[in-house]
């Protein structure tokens, strides 16, 4: 009875506020794949225009960068408009598919009103947690860096803004004007953007004269007959990221042709369906089932713990002299990062010097980071809706079923059983080794943002396909039941 009046409170809130709240309106006719290219590309373009506009009244960096560890991965700018990037949108988005997963929220995505109220819960849920993130993030990493409260003001209105104008880039691109996910075309470009500056970054690195790009650095020491210099190039002794390197180039290579290779494999199960005589199809169970998602819960968790860490640290203990939190974590005073304890084991040696220097910690990261990237794929699984019973489930709503097998969700869970499980701990094993040896070693764009680019691009290609088979197959389209 409790969760039924949940549900009915649900239902009549979201109904209540969603009239209020402006909407993107669906396309009334097809848009074609050129007219979706184009409003993809203005849409990304404003992203990237606001990722060049600084924030009004910031006039100095603040002391610590706690979105350090996912710039890429919410494809945000530090004092730029899009501080905050992506990050508001996808927790909220993460958050409701953990409601609706784990039953809480009781929706039937097959009937429209539902998908419609799901939606509108969506977008009440993103512009709270805007609230709440720009209030929290503005006060306690800029609140030290603006003159008065009046400019502390301005600043979480600029951030609030900029997260909003985001949330509706990323709605129109969804709506049907454009192609695919907003939030996924802004990650594809934040990440290709870090890889192209790494590889072609004319600017010298700070405190220093040698550019920062690989490219670049290549011809001056060339020129300078130092060629050998960028095979395992050093960072200076200044708190720089370890320098773009060839060793880092080709490591970033591998690992982007290992993504490729693991992304197409998968085990194949035939379906027929029961509405459309004769029609045959397979349902494909990817190796990596889960996708990125745990990783991304996985870092951000550790991020978070970090974060927390050294805001104690600063507070209690900024000489190292606590005996007992010297056990947690030492920070280097001058470029504030880990150095000693727990928190030391748990953060990558970002460069391959750092590793053979201390191979131990290289270790422990990469366990520490590839276990718990199993443990939230499993979790993820359960309350992502990707379980053996919810897939047997949705394949049976979709009025398909497995030749060989009774049309019943226990007997096509038992047969999803055999692989679902296996390939759930198998693939997060394999995404947390990729993303945590490529943090080790440092590749271009970040391991995470390389595990995101490289499932965009695969959901992207069939995405395209997909367009091609509506613009020369329509009766095979009107098939599938896509209009």
């Amino acid at each position: 009875m409790s969760s039924i009046q949940n549900d009915g409170l649900f239902r009549t809130v979201v109904k209540t506020i969603s009239p209020f709240i402006p909407q993107v309106e669906k396309p009334k006719k097809k848009i074609t794949l050129t007219n979706k290219l184009i409003w993809t590309g203005i849409a990304l373009l404003i992203y990237l225009v606001m990722g060049q506009v600084p924030l009004f009244g910031v006039n100095v960096d603040p002391a610590t960068d706690p979105l350090a560890f996912a710039r890429v991965i919410f494809a945000a700018q530090q004092r730029t408009l899009l501080e905050l990037g992506i990050g508001p949108i996808v927790t909220a988005g993460l958050l409701m598919q953990l409601l609706k997963g784990s039953d809480i929220l009781k929706l039937n995505f097959r009937d429209p009103n539902d998908r419609s109220l799901f939606t509108s819960a969506t977008k009440i849920v993103t512009i709270i947690v805007i609230v709440a993130e720009t209030v929290l993030y503005g006060v306690s990493v800029y609140g030290g860096a603006t003159p008065s409260g009046y400019h502390l003001s301005v600043l979480i209105a600029q951030l609030a803004a900029a997260s909003i104008v985001v949330m509706y880039l990323d709605e129109l691109v969804q709506k049907g004007w454009g192609l695919g996910s907003g939030i996924s075309v802004f990650i594809m470009a934040g990440v290709a953007q870090a890889i192209l500056w790494s590889i072609f970054n004319p600017l010298p690195i700070p405190n220093g004269v040698e550019p920062s790009g690989m490219i670049p650095f290549m011809i001056t020491s060339g020129m300078e007959g130092h060629f050998g210099d960028t095979l395992l190039r050093s960072a200076p002794p200044a708190p720089v990221p370890n320098m773009p390197s060839l060793f880092g180039f080709g490591i970033t290579a591998g690992i982007l042709l290992l993504l490729v290779y693991v992304q197409g494999i998968h085990v194949d199960i035939p379906i027929v369906s029961t509405r459309y005589r004769g029609f045959t199809a397979t349902y494909p169970i990817k190796l990596l089932y889960t996708s990125n998602i745990p990783v991304i819960l996985a870092s951000a968790l550790m991020a978070n713990a970090l974060f927390i860490g050294q805001m104690v640290w600063i507070n209690y203990n900024p000489n190292n002299d606590n005996p007992a939190f010297n056990w947690i974590a030492q920070y280097n005073p001058q470029s504030q990062n880990p150095t000693g304890g727990l928190f030391y084991y748990l953060t990558a040696p970002r460069s391959f010097d750092a590793t053979m220097h201390d191979p131990v910690r290289a270790v422990v990261y990469v366990l520490f980071l590839t276990t718990i990237v199993t443990i939230f794929g499993r979790l993820w699984v359960e309350l992502g809706g990707l379980s053996a019973k919810a897939a047997a489930k949705n394949l049976l709503d979709a009025d398909v079923q497995v030749p060989g097998f009774r049309r019943s969700e226990s007997s096509v869970e038992s047969l999803l059983n055999r692989y679902i499980p296996s390939v759930t701990i198998i693939g997060g094993v394999i995404i947390g080794l990729l993303a945590s040896v490529s943090d080790v070693f440092s590749v271009f764009g970040t391991g995470i943002g390389m595990l995101l680019m490289v499932d965009i691009l695969v959901n992207y290609y069939n995405l395209l396909v997909r367009e091609q088979v509506d613009v020369h197959l329509p009766k095979l389209a009107s098939l599938l039941g896509r209009t």
